[in-house]
C-alpha cells in the first residue's frame, strides 16, 4: 500500500473514532481537530457515509450509525 493511502486510511479511522467518542460533531469541529481542509474532511466523511458508518442528521453535523465496526490497529 502506498504511504499516502495508508495515511488517508489512518486519518479516516481517526475521524470515525473521534465522531464515535463525541456522539455528534460538526464538520468545522473535525476541520479544527485534524488540522485539514474542509474539502479533505468532506471527502473522508463521504467515504464513511458510503460505507454506512456515519450519517448526517442535519446539515453540517455528523454522528455514527448503528453498524457494528471491528477496529484493528
Amino acid at each position: 500500500m502506498k504511504p499516502s493511502t495508508n495515511r488517508m486510511l489512518n486519518r479516516i479511522k481517526s475521524v470515525y473514532m473521534f465522531i464515535n467518542t463525541r456522539g455528534t460533531v460538526t464538520t468545522q469541529e473535525l476541520v479544527e481537530e485534524f488540522g485539514i481542509t474542509p474539502r479533505t474532511i468532506q471527502r473522508d466523511l463521504n467515504v464513511l457515509a458510503y460505507n454506512d458508518l456515519v450519517e448526517s442528521p442535519s446539515r453540517g453535523k455528523w454522528t455514527t450509525t448503528e453498524k457494528k465496526v471491528k477496529i484493528s490497529s
